[in-house]
């Protein structure tokens, strides 16, 4: 099934918040994934005929040839939320770590819910029998702080003890209450390398049975690795879109990755992003000449109209909330008239939206 979209598209800016809303609803929210990886939806749009096509996630090889190299995130989402206790009046305590500061004095930067009741010095108790107990040593934002988890086993114990009593830290917004599939399916099945507090959704649709399928017809994939923080989440509060700040990201390019990505280009075969993520590392991590150069760091780069991409031919993305970053970034690579055309049909259609929801291919 496909459609074409004729109208001519905008050469505006795009730089406004408010040109990023669009009719919205909470049922248009996928609250669980489709049964399977590679089945949910797939809207396929070609930005130089603005053609769209409905298909299903396991299509996307039918776009793709010998050669082509898609681009993954990955990252693996540890058990990030606890809940807890505060000393002596027993309040309830919500924590969600972020990243770990010291494996050595065992610091974490941690938000804090809700963030009024708790003080420098605070002792905060975790698990039956409190098995686990931090103290508040610093105050880093309105909502953040830091903590010292005081506990005198090895790092690994340590490491053990804090994950087992975390909670896989699907957004509330998706659900407020996560169940024990979340655990396997808020993750991509290629997750390795742990640093995550959220999910790189669009690599989520991908199977063993489809990468398999890649290999077969000689589709290369290559890996990235960009922790996502809460950064993501975090409400646009400016109009003036080049006024906003995101948060800084830790991100990983290997020598094998940038070797795969420029050989590529260099060869004249398509590099596709699979996600949000993927696209902001490899922007960040592009040279002057239009290669990618092996890297770490950490970036806080914001894409958003007006952009000049300079590696990836197409991206896969789910489809974001109103006002969000991701929007953003999309809408400046598939071009701003067009994607949020896109969104209208895409409602219209009864696609799911946001991280459980179904994905859009932008040619």
């Amino acid at each position: 099934m496909s459609l074409f979209y004729t109208s001519q598209l905008s050469t505006q800016s795009a730089m406004k918040l408010s040109q990023y809303g669009y009719d919205f609803t909470p049922e248009m929210l996928a609250k669980y994934p489709a049964e399977n990886r590679d089945e949910s939806r797939l809207m396929v749009v070609n930005r130089a005929t603005g053609k769209i096509e409905h298909r299903i996630f396991k299509d996307i090889l039918d776009y793709f040839d010998e050669k082509d190299l898609f681009v993954f995130n990955n990252t693996k989402v540890f058990p990030a939320r606890l809940y807890g206790n505060k000393e002596k009046t027993g309040a309830e305590i919500e924590i969600f770590l972020l990243r770990e500061l010291n494996r050595e004095l065992r610091l974490w930067d941690v938000l804090v819910d809700p963030a009024r009741k708790i003080r420098i010095g605070n002792k905060l108790y975790f698990g039956d029998d409190d098995l686990m107990v931090a103290e508040v040593i610093d105050n880093t934002t309105s909502r953040g702080r830091t903590l010292r988890f005081l506990f005198d086993g090895s790092y690994e114990e340590f490491k053990k003890a804090l994950f087992a009593l975390g909670e896989t830290p699907l957004p509330k917004w998706v659900r407020p209450k996560v169940e024990p599939e979340d655990a396997e399916r808020y993750q991509t099945i290629f997750a390795s390398e742990e640093g995550a507090v959220a999910a790189p959704t669009a690599g989520m649709h991908f199977s063993k049975h489809l990468l398999k399928r890649m290999e077969i017809k000689g589709v290369e994939s290559t890996f990235i690795t960009l922790h996502m923080g809460l950064g993501n989440f975090r409400t646009v509060d400016v109009e003036d879109l080049s006024k906003h700040k995101m948060d800084s990201e830790q991100y990983f390019v290997t020598e094998e990755a940038a070797l795969k990505v420029n050989q590529t280009k260099r060869d004249g075969h398509k590099i596709v992003s699979i996600g949000t993520t993927v696209m902001r590392t490899l922007e960040t991590a592009v040279s002057t000449h239009g290669m990618i150069t092996p890297q770490e760091g950490w970036t806080n780069k914001f894409i958003f109209s007006p952009y000049e991409f300079s590696v990836a031919d197409a991206m896969v993305s789910n489809f974001h909330l109103p006002y969000s970053t991701q929007l953003m970034m999309v809408a400046a690579f598939g071009g701003y008239e067009l994607v949020m055309q896109a969104y209208k049909i895409a409602k219209e259609e009864g696609y799911r939206f946001g991280t459980y929801g179904d994905a859009m291919l932008i040619l």
